[in-house]
């Protein structure tokens, strides 16, 4: 089966329309946004040819969850979610940067490591480690938002001096970004996982902070099995994980990391398959929840009658 990666909707009192790599963010007034999980996935910033079925609804599902456990944390924009794979919330004014944060060294910063880079985004990182390693406590590594291409690393002190954040906000961004890491690292503990890195956004609504977008998914997070961690580590062996990072590292071994005149591998049905069940299985680990694949066949009309129904309740 095809599986539709569009999300051309139409909503009430509809003002804007923005497409990015996988969520798609229609302005409704002035106040409110409905954000559409699509079924696109993308990896180092390059959409890939083929959707996943139900991962629009997986990733929505879950930033919901985890956005209500940590509203008393963080204000954020989350009003509901009307639909499986739709969001309903408050319209903020974006800052330009992603709050990324990492437990353990993992992914791009390993990569980094490897090359002999001892700092990452201003920020020193120990000699001696070993890949999956945990830092003696978690560092902040922002990066900037771009509009088009590959986001970049970027210090914290290159950002106060370029305007991107004031001072007095991007300290709030950070305390904001430790405390939602702690929350999401004992949730993920409950359920007997590691949450290895993430990354948040947040922006202003009335002059307050306010976090946006997803939170703890696996497009935003990396997950280990807590259950043999350390075993794993002591031998050398790669770590049980959960999270889009084994889509990069399939990339990565057929020859491609979104670099100019590399070509994407082929995205076969028994490929496509499994990577909707390592999502599916996320789902089930982190919620605790069997996830319902009747969603995966709901119908472009369904969701625009369920958005607009709620949509008339504000």
């Amino acid at each position: 089966m095809e599986v539709s990666t569009q999300t051309e909707y139409s909503f009430p009192n509809q003002t804007s329309v923005y497409h990015g790599k996988v969520r798609d963010v229609y302005g409704i007034g002035n106040d409110h946004l409905v954000l559409v999980a699509s079924n696109r996935i993308s990896a180092f910033d390059v959409i890939l040819p083929k959707g996943i079925p139900g991962k629009g609804a997986i990733l929505n599902l879950i930033a919901a969850k985890f956005l209500k456990a940590t509203a008393d944390i963080c204000p954020n924009w989350l009003v509901d979610t009307p639909a499986p794979n739709v969001a309903v919330g408050h319209r903020c004014e974006p800052f330009r940067v992603e709050m990324v944060i990492r437990g353990y060294l993992t992914g791009h910063a390993w990569r980094e490591y490897r090359l002999g880079k001892r700092v990452l985004c201003g920020v020193p990182m120990p000699d001696g480690m070993k890949e999956h390693d945990q830092f003696p406590e978690p560092i902040i590594t922002p990066a900037t938002k771009a509009e088009e291409g590959h986001d970049e690393d970027i210090s914290r002190e290159e950002i106060i001096a370029l305007g991107i954040v004031p001072e007095h906000y991007y300290t709030q961004l950070e305390d904001y970004t430790r405390m939602l890491f702690q929350r999401g690292t004992e949730m993920a503990a409950e359920k007997g996982l590691i949450l290895v890195d993430t990354k948040y956004e947040f922006g202003l609504k009335d002059g307050d902070v306010m976090l946006m977008d997803e939170i703890h998914t696996p497009d935003s997070s990396r997950y280990f099995y807590a259950d043999g961690y350390e075993e794993r580590q002591g031998k050398g062996e790669a770590q049980k994980q959960l999270s889009k990072e084994f889509v990069r590292e399939w990339l990565i071994e057929n020859g491609f990391q979104g670099k100019d005149g590399e070509q994407v591998p082929e995205m076969t049905p028994d490929r496509v398959e499994m990577i909707a069940s390592r999502y599916r299985e996320l789902y089930e680990k982190i919620t605790g929840e069997t996830f319902d694949r009747s969603v995966e066949s709901i119908n472009k009309e369904e969701i625009e009658q369920k958005t607009a129904e709620f949509l008339a309740t504000l």
